[in-house]
């Protein structure tokens, strides 16, 4: 576990601090799969790298946790790490392979038509993540599958507004073309960074879309799950905030620095969280006006 464990510990992920508080178990199979998920995502993201290369790396990469998920011995340490929790919980390879599929998006798909196929992506490099997760988790009603759904949906449509900036200094819009032209923002006008009205109309149309999501995600929760997904909820609280960060700010996300929250933020929203929920106070965490 020691790849998985350094991992995750030099990241400065939300789900990292997430789920410090879970049991023992439970921390290192989230540490593991968190792990696996940051090894693939930075196999897309390393623009210095040819695409073909990369391309070849994430195909070694869906051949080996395949290997992992047919319970024999995989190449990669992470993997590795990764195995006895896959046995463990029954996670299975057709989410993995959904998640590198996200991954492969990112290399040959720099612009999305459309909400539809923007929460295609989303499902693939957020909601699968959350599907994986709430198995490692432990649930009683099938019910905390659609929770997954919403709030991973409710969480990358979050990181969309927030990176626009650094992807679009990377080629990226992952704002729908459809709703850039709805509101007469060219993708160009993205691209050299300029923040208008108008641009804070369109940014404000996808927080909103984001909003609905973290509604849905809040209603779909099963009341007999709510203490097995109180890291997840967590994450939910961090991005809630960060969202309404963002709205405070305008959406003018085209600054040098990235809008964030402190540490001492979020963990005082994920100890916020961990609190109500095990003194039984039903108090939503996000998604309400």
């Amino acid at each position: 576990m020691q790849d998985s464990r350094t991992i995750t510990r030099n990241s400065a992920s939300n789900l990292a601090l997430a789920f410090v508080l879970l049991p023992k178990e439970k921390r290192e199979g989230m540490s593991a799969l968190y792990a696996f998920c940051r090894s693939v995502d930075d196999v897309a993201d390393e623009d210095s790298a040819p695409v073909a290369e990369r391309r070849a790396r994430l195909a070694a990469w869906r051949e080996d946790i395949a290997v992992a998920c047919a319970e024999a011995e995989p190449r990669f340490r992470v993997n590795q790490d990764l195995k006895p929790f896959i046995a463990r919980h029954r996670l299975p390879f057709a989410l993995f392979d959904e998640l590198i599929r996200g991954c492969e998006m990112d290399l040959d798909t720099k612009r999305y038509e459309t909400y539809e196929d923007l929460e295609q992506y989303c499902y693939r490099v957020a909601s699968v993540v959350g599907l994986l997760s709430i198995e490692i988790f432990g649930y009683k009603n099938p019910g905390c599958r659609d929770y997954a759904l919403h709030l991973g949906k409710a969480l990358q449509f979050t990181n969309i507004l927030r990176d626009v900036r650094t992807d679009a200094e990377r080629g990226r819009i992952y704002l729908p073309l459809a709703e850039l032209r709805r509101f007469s923002v060219s993708p160009e006008e993205v691209l050299r960074l300029e923040y208008s009205p108008r641009f804070h109309d369109l940014a404000a149309s996808v927080a909103e879309r984001a909003k609905q999501f973290y509604g849905s995600a809040r209603k779909a929760l099963p009341p007999e799950d709510r203490r097995a997904m109180t890291a997840a909820e967590s994450m939910g609280s961090v991005y809630w905030r960060l969202l309404g960060k963002l709205e405070s700010q305008q959406f003018n996300v085209f600054g040098p620095e990235l809008t964030r929250l402190s540490r001492g933020q979020k963990l005082l929203l994920i100890g916020r969280t961990w609190i109500r929920t095990f003194s039984g106070t039903v108090v939503p965490n996000y998604g309400t006006p």
